[in-house]
């Protein structure tokens, strides 16, 4: 999935920064229990504010399938992010979020909750972010996923 945002190059007077644009969804899975096999496009939105060390906001798309394997379900989602995160001085991040998904091809919601904890740190001179948290299913359809999960990520920043 691909997604731009074409935006404002400062927030709004109320100090929202927000940007709408084209989602796409490719076919790339490396394995077709992976992925729909299906070409998709839609629109993109992301909306937040960050006053102090608080950051809140949402980010949704939704995506339609345009092309792809007739032998596959089209695709009509819609995806929801909630999430509201906080600073701390030596820059570690506690954040919750959701990343909800709305089948409307089957009429399911796929509701998973994230508590994450991060840290942004520097190896020489490249900065970069560790971070971990928890998952949990709140919502999930008969076939999906359910209970706990866990997730660790390292991101490389490349800043100006």
């Amino acid at each position: 999935m691909a997604s731009q945002f074409f935006s404002p190059k400062a927030p709004g007077e109320r100090g929202w920064i927000w940007g709408v644009g084209p989602v796409e969804l490719l076919p790339s899975a490396s394995d077709e229990m992976l992925g729909g096999e299906k070409w998709g496009i839609g629109p993109t939105g992301v909306a937040l504010k960050q006053e102090g060390p608080w950051t809140v906001g949402l980010l949704a798309n939704h995506i339609w399938s345009v092309a792809g394997d007739d032998d596959r379900a089209d695709i009509n989602a819609t995806f929801l992010q909630p999430f509201v995160s906080y600073i701390t001085k030596t820059k570690t991040t506690f954040a919750v979020q959701t990343e909800s998904t709305y089948d409307w091809e089957n009429e399911a919601w796929s509701v998973p909750v994230i508590a994450q904890v991060s840290q942004m740190f520097k190896t020489g001179p490249q900065i970069l972010q560790f971070a971990a948290g928890a998952k949990y299913w709140a919502e999930s359809p008969d076939n999906g996923q359910d209970g706990w999960g866990f997730r660790a990520q390292l991101t490389f920043l490349f800043p100006k």
